[in-house]
């Protein structure tokens, strides 16, 4: 059964979540309420028949599900301003908001409105995110929507908010990890002989591929490298020598680094 959603901030990240389920056609346009001050920048999706409004109550009174997808210094004045309109029976609030954690947005209700918190990636513009999803006070019926609605924008995945933190380094720090990496394989490319523009396209389709084998699979990567390593071969002398220079222990050591810097910061 469609929902009306609103989606309280029609930033990049709001457009994206609104671009994603127009394109998957998991929701009508005409069900789709934007919000934003300046709503000459939500033209286009009024052009598409999207409800577009500078008025956040407005938006939450015609909706049932509520994305809250406003900065994190913003999120407290936007919950303090529709905490009136929000109806326990009626609404269910989705927040993408980073580092706000679902006990301090029930403690800015007030009231027992369910709170699903999500995580996307940037990904999330192409309809290719990983997104973590935690929850208090949900249906298994109101879960299960949420995950779909989020599944038209990537793939998902259900957490105790605890790992949110971990989550953030694993799948939104993640893509600059992989970023680099690529980054790395275009100069090398560049050095045995490739053009930036070849190097850039075979290493993205690569490793794209490779993200696809396991997704598509459910295989082990040792068990992917294990198909293309031979004895002597020319793939084990280079994995060899990567590990040597602390491949995989550097990769390690960053991802336990930026998550030690969330719990200090």
């Amino acid at each position: 059964m469609t929902k009306r959603i609103a989606i309280i901030g029609g930033g990049n990240l709001g457009a994206s979540i609104a671009d994603g389920l127009i394109v998957s056609k998991f929701s009508k346009p005409a069900d789709i309420t934007i919000t934003r001050r300046n709503l000459q920048a939500l033209n286009r999706f009024a052009e598409k028949s999207c409800n577009v409004y500078s008025d956040n109550k407005k938006a939450v009174k015609e909706s049932e599900i509520i994305i809250l997808a406003v900065k994190p210094y913003n999120y407290a004045d936007v919950v303090k301003d529709l905490k009136g309109m929000l109806n326990p029976k009626k609404h269910v609030l989705v927040s993408v908001i980073t580092g706000v954690w679902i006990e301090q947005l029930q403690k800015a209700i007030g009231k027992p409105v369910p709170v699903i918190r999500a995580m996307p990636n940037t990904a999330i513009a192409i309809q290719q995110s990983i997104t973590c999803i935690a929850h208090a006070g949900a249906s298994a019926a109101q879960l299960n929507y949420i995950q779909q609605l989020f599944d038209q924008l990537g793939r998902t995945v259900i957490i105790d908010e605890k790992l949110m933190d971990a989550a953030t380094v694993l799948g939104a720090c993640g893509t600059a990890y992989a970023m680099r990496y690529i980054r790395a394989n275009i100069q090398g490319g560049i050095e045995i002989g490739f053009d930036a523009a070849t190097a850039s396209l075979i290493a993205a389709q690569t490793i794209k591929g490779a993200a696809e084998l396991l997704l598509e699979k459910g295989t082990h990567p040792e068990y992917e490298i294990d198909k293309v390593t031979t004895p002597k071969g020319i793939t084990i002398a280079g994995l060899n020598e990567m590990e040597h220079q602390g491949f995989s222990s550097a990769i390690i050591k960053g991802l336990v680094t930026s998550y030690n810097k969330i719990l200090k910061d």
